[in-house]
């Protein structure tokens, strides 16, 4: 699935979201049943990885990676009482990527066989040296030592492709039945399966099998007055995550409670999809009469469902290193955090904010043992008491930044797709001292509270930004008081972040997720998770966005 293809998917609130002939996720559609089938053994993998790099090294190349991917699929749609759709797919090829001439190759087949995966490895070596003949500058890799035979898989308790799909379909409609029943007039919801089972070799010696899992259940709530015509719709406030279908089971345990007078509960590595769809309609129905906010400065308190989206956009983005390069600058733009920017020592934030990459975090969507080059994962510093200290980065770009090893952040989306640099978890780190929510929101005069993540803008610099919510609610001298409507805020993203007061401590933290992160040309999705705790920022502008007609 294209990024536009996932926009329209998101906007569940759109009436004709689930069409009967909604397309899988990618790969060729198949009988569930399939998705259960055992792929290759390892053994079998290694055997035609090493066609691949015997002939890619035959055929001249310096260096080569091969990559043999299974990727599986499953979507199920639901509005109201009855199921709109349900797709399976699977896909299943390898790729070959070799340096030849100082220069990158890629070829990928679906004939996944000794003959065809060496074939693939001929093709690549022959684009390398096609492609050397107008390379300004040779590629230059950061050292990376080989591995041997080793596999990782996500910790999971529950395959969801094991589930029938009758208890999956049951539990999205129970869940539109709750909606319903607290007063909801439409409702949709949804629940999407990914596997990647990925081989990776290369002739630094690493044999690599890795077995991935993403989960994420979601709906929208919609509620109207007949009287006025006026509707208003929430969220799921769920966040995709590396887990299996236990994420689906709930535990008290895993439950963080919102702001007092919210009725907003947050949710770690379960999530209970009937209690939140039971409040999202009657929150819906609040939002129907809630007053309109007054533009001007406030004090936000914002909720890890929220922030998560605003740390993807303005910290997570522009700290992409090719971006940063200008790789991006026809697609998706650049980054105002340059090298010559960080070379000053400009503030990014104030002290309180430290965010660190991290692709060992459990549950994440971005956790894995291995990145796609065959780089064993880390984390590392991002920003460190406000100072922007580092990069995201992978082997060929960090000898231009002066080191001497890759972050293990390169990833891509399937067999045939080219791998390359990609954001990894990107987190806010909480406050190390004891402070609840409510102890939080005590010292805050004149303020919003704002949960969920919503519409958002943001420049191809990733300086100057808008970002709204799902729900909002006025503070007044440290309480909740009432809930409001029509709320934004705008700002820049040194502004935000060096207005960042103070955030609440390790019990709070939880991920957001970002399932179809959009990236490159030919356009790749990845999945990437975003942790924080919920966070102050004071003196933010606040902008009020309902249009007036007439």
């Amino acid at each position: 699935m294209k990024r536009r293809n996932f926009v329209g998917l998101t906007g569940l609130a759109a009436g004709a979201l689930f069409l009967p002939a909604f397309p899988s996720l990618g790969g060729t559609p198949v009988d569930p049943a399939r998705l259960l089938e055992p792929g290759l053994d390892v053994a079998q993998k290694k055997r035609l990885a090493d066609a691949g790099l015997n002939a890619a090294r035959a055929a001249g190349a310096s260096y080569a990676d091969v990559r043999i991917g299974r990727y599986l699929n499953q979507s199920i749609f639901t509005r109201e009482k009855q199921v709109q759709n349900l797709a399976s797919g699977e896909s299943f090829g390898a790729g070959v990527r070799v340096l030849a001439g100082g220069t990158w190759g890629f070829a990928a087949t679906n004939n996944v066989s000794e003959a065809g995966l060496a074939k693939a490895a001929q093709l690549a070596v022959q684009t390398a040296k096609a492609n050397s003949k107008v390379q300004k500058e040779q590629v230059r890799l950061a050292p990376q030592k080989g591995y041997g035979e080793v596999s990782w898989k996500t910790p999971i308790q529950q395959n969801a492709f094991e589930v029938p799909i009758a208890q999956k379909v049951e539990l999205l409609l129970a869940a539109n039945a709750a909606a319903l029943a607290n007063g909801a007039s439409f409702v949709n919801s949804s629940l999407f399966q990914i596997n990647e089972q990925k081989y990776f070799a290369s002739t630094d010696g690493s044999y690599i099998d890795q077995d991935v899992h993403r989960i994420w259940p979601t709906f929208s709530v919609t509620a109207i007055d007949k009287a006025t015509g006026k509707f208003r719709s929430r969220d799921a406030l769920s966040a995709p995550m590396g887990l299996g279908y236990e994420y689906l089971t709930p535990k008290a345990a895993d439950q963080v409670a919102g702001a007092a007078g919210t009725g907003l509960v947050g949710y770690r590595n379960s999530y209970d999809i009937l209690a939140d769809a039971a409040l999202a309609a009657k929150q819906v129905k609040e939002k129907l009469t809630a007053k309109s906010v007054v533009p001007g400065k406030y004090d936000l308190v914002l909720e890890p469902n929220h922030l998560g989206l605003t740390i993807h956009e303005s910290v997570g983005h522009p700290l992409e290193l090719d971006r940063v390069l200008g790789y991006e600058a026809n697609y998706a733009g650049t980054s105002f955090a340059t090298l010559e920017w960080k070379a000053k020592g400009l503030p990014y934030g104030s002290k309180v904010v430290n965010i660190v990459a991290d692709k060992l975090q459990p549950g994440s969507l971005g956790a894995v043992g291995y990145d796609d080059e065959g780089v064993k994962t880390k984390r590392w510093d991002l920003i460190k008491e406000g100072r922007l200290v580092d990069y995201e980065k992978i082997r060929d770009q960090a000898h231009i930044v002066g080191q001497t090893e890759s972050d293990g952040c390169c990833y891509a989306d399937s067999w045939d797709s080219v791998q390359f640099q990609r954001m990894p978890n990107v987190s806010l780190q909480p406050g190390k001292a004891k402070l609840s929510v409510d102890e939080l929101i005590k010292n805050v005069d004149k303020g919003i509270y704002i949960a969920g993540r919503g519409s958002y803008s943001i420049d191809q610099q990733r300086y100057n930004f808008q970002f709204g919510g799902q729900v909002f609610y006025a503070i007044e001298k440290g309480k909740i008081t009432e809930m409001l409507e029509d709320v934004a805020y705008q700002a820049n993203t040194q502004e935000f972040w060096n207005s960042c007061a103070a955030t609440c401590d390790e019990s709070d933290y939880r991920l957001f997720g970002s399932f179809f992160d959009g990236k490159g040309q030919p356009s790749q999705a990845s999945a990437v998770s975003h942790g924080s705790a919920t966070t102050r920022f004071n003196g933010v502008n606040v902008i009020n966005t309902a249009r007036k007609i007439g």
